[in-house]
């Protein structure tokens, strides 16, 4: 018996076709689940992790009741964050401040003064700045939420449990190693 007859079978039985095709399939699949590859995305390689806070900055934001939602936020220690539509997870927040609402007001002698706006649809909008804090990877075009890039003008969603809103970065701090 040969190792090879006329009709290209293995032993007469099996084609070299078909050996060479379940060879392929075999090796594909130990590629996909054995061989150890690299894991993270394209921003993770080469980075640090470092702790991140993340100053936002909401303004107009309308509710009806403006100082519960105030409170409600302030006596959060976490809230969900979605950067570019992409969900990210928690942070901590660390500080909430209430920023005043003002409005230029002419004086006769030609100069202006700041004095609380008197609008009462007001009294239904709230401007605050909120400090977020979380560990970031570093990379060498800033720090890097999940997949995304966090820098000032960076559009980020918060998600609570009673709000969900957009706000702007305005403020971007790496401090420490974590």
């Amino acid at each position: 018996m040969t190792l090879i007859d006329s009709k290209g079978r293995l032993f007469g039985k099996v084609s070299i076709l078909d050996v060479a095709a379940a060879l392929i399939i075999l090796m594909v699949l130990f590629g996909i689940f054995l061989y150890p590859g690299t894991s993270g995305s394209v921003a993770q390689v080469g980075a640090t992790t470092k702790l991140v806070e993340v100053d936002v900055m909401v303004r107009g934001l309308t509710a009806s009741d403006p100082e519960g939602l105030f409170q409600s936020i302030q006596n959060s220690e976490t809230t969900n964050i979605i950067i570019r539509n992409q969900p990210y997870g928690q942070v901590r927040i660390k500080n909430v401040q209430k920023l005043p609402r003002s409005t230029v007001v002419p004086q006769p002698d030609g100069s202006v003064i700041a004095l609380p706006d008197p609008r009462p649809e007001l009294n239904y909008t709230i401007d605050m700045l909120i400090t977020l804090e979380d560990n970031a990877q570093i990379t060498d075009t800033g720090p890097v939420f999940g997949n995304s890039k966090v820098k000032v003008g960076t559009q980020i969603e918060l998600d609570g449990d009673l709000y969900n809103f957009n706000t702007s970065t305005v403020g971007v701090r790496v401090l420490e190693d974590s």
